[in-house]
């Protein structure tokens, strides 16, 4: 075996344990500290409630700036733990889509290098949904695929009869 092949190998198995930590500890934090700047802020929900997907407009300001700031807040410790991974990664991308939806979406375009223009980190006039969608990509995989080997999701299913 070569030397090669030997480091792949250990590379390979050194993936299988921990692949998916880089990608829980980005997110995490990223959710997390949005979440505090929420809960050390102030709303402002209300002006943008309209811009909300259904069922998000129908409810109240309060009640959504609620809902998102603890899901930003108790989600990405889940992440961190990699207990019940899958749901949180889902309930994270609900409250992205809600996001780009409310917040990163221009708000007119009328051809698709347009709507292009808005796959930016800045505002321009034309929206800024790059970073939410790298979230959304980011987030993928761990609903896909769970947490991986190091969490507490993997442990825990490691020790429920079969």
């Amino acid at each position: 075996m070569t030397t090669l092949t030997r480091t792949f190998n250990h590379v390979e198995r050194l993936g299988n344990w921990s692949a998916d930590l880089p990608l829980r500890l980005f997110l995490a934090w990223e959710f997390f500290e949005s979440g505090w700047e929420k809960f050390n802020g102030s709303n402002w929900f209300a002006d943008i409630q309209a811009n909300f997907p259904f069922p998000f407009d129908v409810l109240p300001a309060e009640l959504n700036w609620q809902l998102s700031m603890w899901a930003e807040l108790l989600l990405p410790l889940l992440l961190l733990l990699g207990l019940g991974t899958r749901l949180a990664a889902a309930g994270l991308m609900v409250v992205t889509v809600v996001a780009i939806a409310a917040v990163h979406w221009p708000a007119h375009w009328s051809s698709l290098a347009e709507l292009a223009q808005g796959y930016a980190i800045t505002n321009q006039g034309y929206g800024n949904f790059k970073l939410p969608l790298i979230y959304l990509v980011a987030l993928l995989p761990l609903l896909l695929k769970g947490a991986g080997r190091l969490s507490l999701d993997h442990w825990l299913m490691a020790r429920l009869p079969r």
